[in-house]
């Protein structure tokens, strides 16, 4: 019994340490930290397409679904959609940490950005464009049912 106990305290650690804090993000940095990514996306009310999407409700979408985009994702961008990778804090994490690792073949031609609390303010900004977000974690959560009384 004691061994099944330390495996999920173990596999808790790890979630809560993997996982960006954006409870701690400055968006001021995110901001300038996006600086990164305007050659290749816009984001925002005047947001336009350019060598890669607009970035406006990229948290909660699948990926290599983008309507405004179609036809310019790489075959490996929408394989992963269709696998069902959605864009959350945890995967967009991994994706800008090192993208052609994340997503093998990606067209995404972006070193990714290493140091942990660039990507932590660059996803909190991100997530300002996304209004309908939820936090990754509910993604997790199993949906809670009412037992009905016995009749």
């Amino acid at each position: 019994m004691k061994k099944p106990l330390a495996q999920l305290a173990l596999a808790t650690m790890i979630a809560l340490t993997s996982a960006p804090a954006m409870a701690d993000a400055d968006l001021k940095k995110g901001k300038k930290v996006f600086k990164k990514c305007r050659a290749c996306h816009t984001i925002g009310e005047d947001a336009k397409t350019k060598i890669g999407p607009i970035l406006n409700n990229v948290f909660g979408a699948t990926a290599g679904t983008n309507a405004e985009f179609a036809g310019k994702y790489s075959k490996a961008m929408m394989k992963k959609g269709e696998e069902g990778l959605v864009w959350n804090e945890e995967t967009l994490n991994e994706f800008l940490k090192k993208p052609k690792k994340f997503i093998k073949k990606t067209k995404m031609a972006f070193a990714g950005i290493k140091k942990d609390g660039q990507r932590e303010n660059l996803i909190a900004f991100l997530k300002q464009y996304s209004p309908d977000a939820k936090p990754a974690e509910a993604d997790e959560k199993p949906a809670e049912t009412e037992e009905k009384p016995a009749e």
